[in-house]
C-alpha cells in the first residue's frame, strides 16, 4: 500500500509538470528529454532507487505526454491544451486507472497554491542546443522562503504552455531547467536533447482498458484517505 501512495504522489508531479510543454506560440513536434536529480536532499541510496531519474516529453499539436519511469513502473500524463485538461495513466501491479483533471480542477488546484515571485535576469546559457534565459522564482509559502533559478526558452512556445503551473506560470517560455518539490524532496529537471520528429497520433489518446478515475477516488480505493 505504501508503494502505491507513493506512485500517487508522484503522479501529482507528473500531472503538474505535463502541460507546461504544451505547444503554444512555434510550432514544434517531437521529444524532449530530461534528466531528474534530487540536489540538497537526504535520501538514502536504497531509497534513491525508487526514485525517478528520467522524464521524456513528447509534444504533438495542441497535446504534450509525459513518460516517466518510477520504482520499475511507467506513469504517463496527456494534456490536452486546448481545453486544458489532463490524464495520468497508471498501470499499478496490473490495475489500470485514468486519472483525469478537468479545468475547474487545475484551477481550484491553482488557487490553492502560494504566488511566487519573478525576477528575470539577463543571464543567458545555452540548454540541448537552444539558448536559454534565467528567471530567479522566490516562494514564500507561510513563512518557508525557497528560491530557484531556472531557465527557460521562447523558441518552443510562450508562457501560455505553463497554464497550470502555479509555480512557473509567468514564464515566458518553455522551461528547460527548472524544481519541483515533491513533499520535501526536491526534483531538479535539466533537459538533455530535443528531438523534432513525427509522432503517432494514438500516443496521446486514453487507451480503452484504462478506466477514468480521479487522484482522490484512487487513494480511497488503497485506503490512502484523500490529503
Amino acid at each position: 500500500m505504501k508503494k502505491i501512495l507513493f506512485v500517487c504522489s508522484f503522479v501529482l508531479c507528473a500531472v503538474l509538470f505535463s502541460s507546461y510543454q504544451a505547444m503554444s506560440g512555434k510550432p514544434f513536434e517531437g521529444v524532449i528529454t530530461f534528466k531528474i536529480t534530487y540536489p540538497d536532499n537526504k535520501i538514502s541510496e536504497s531509497q534513491m532507487a525508487m526514485y525517478p531519474k528520467m522524464l521524456t516529453v513528447s509534444i504533438k499539436g495542441t497535446k504534450a505526454r509525459t513518460d516517466m519511469q518510477l520504482s520499475g513502473m511507467n506513469t504517463v500524463t496527456i494534456t490536452d491544451y486546448s481545453d486544458k485538461t489532463s490524464v495520468a495513466l497508471v498501470n499499478l501491479m496490473g490495475q489500470k486507472y485514468a486519472i483525469k483533471k478537468t479545468t475547474a480542477d487545475i484551477e481550484k488546484e491553482m488557487e490553492k497554491e502560494a504566488k511566487p515571485t519573478v525576477v528575470l535576469s539577463g543571464e543567458t546559457k545555452v540548454i540541448a542546443g537552444y539558448t536559454c534565459k534565467k528567471a530567479v522564482i522566490t516562494l514564500n509559502d507561510d513563512g518557508a522562503v525557497t528560491t530557484y533559478e531556472i531557465y527557460y526558452t521562447n523558441e518552443l512556445g510562450s508562457k501560455m504552455a505553463n497554464f497550470d503551473n502555479p509555480l512557473y506560470k509567468d514564464i515566458d517560455g518553455v522551461l528547460l531547467e527548472f524544481f519541483l518539490k515533491n513533499h520535501d524532496i526536491n526534483m531538479k529537471f535539466s533537459a538533455t536533447s530535443i528531438e523534432k520528429k513525427s509522432l503517432p497520433a494514438i500516443d496521446f489518446e486514453i487507451p480503452s482498458d484504462y478506466p477514468i478515475t480521479t487522484l482522490d477516488e484512487l487513494k480511497s480505493k488503497f485506503g490512502g484517505g484523500t490529503e
